[in-house]
């Protein structure tokens, strides 16, 4: 089973729910409450998303964080790295040097194959997508549903 980090997910909570409203800047506390998650941990979220650049902060009274850039423009695989860093389904697909078998496992290609797809799939997601209630819908079943929105 491949598993994301809480955290890395929580940060797509976060991430997800600032594109709802991208023009609303919001603090620690506001995001938390919408997503009941700690604001401890949306406080560390949000200042690692900034360091990444994924959101951007202002300061002061009326400061707070917003998306640095369009939600289209932002994949879930940079808000998963801005949390988890690089994304490796195994040790060695990341952290080499830590693996003594490193030089002669005859998986290691092959993971290395595996990681990327995986992250190219992550990739190909972004923030825009994840608030879009159409965005994984056959092309067929989303153009009834928009009609009968009508």
């Amino acid at each position: 089973m491949i598993i994301l980090s809480k955290l890395a997910d929580y940060g797509v909570i976060v991430a997800t729910h600032l594109a709802l409203a991208p023009d609303r800047q919001e603090n620690a506390a506001t995001v938390a409450a919408a997503t009941r998650l700690p604001l401890a941990t949306v406080a560390k979220l949000l200042k690692a998303l900034a360091h990444a650049g994924v959101v951007s902060a202002t300061r002061g009274a009326a400061g707070g964080y917003r998306l640095a850039r369009p939600a289209a423009a932002i994949s879930i695989a940079e808000v998963v790295a801005a949390i988890d860093g690089d994304i490796g389904l195994t040790q060695c697909s990341v952290h080499v040097d830590e693996c003594a078998h490193t030089t002669y496992c005859p998986t290691r290609p092959h993971w290395a194959a595996i990681n990327r797809a995986v992250g190219q799939a992550l990739q190909a997601v972004t923030l825009d997508d994840m608030i879009s209630p159409y965005a994984f819908l056959p092309p067929a079943a989303v153009q009834p549903a928009a009609e009968l929105s009508r």
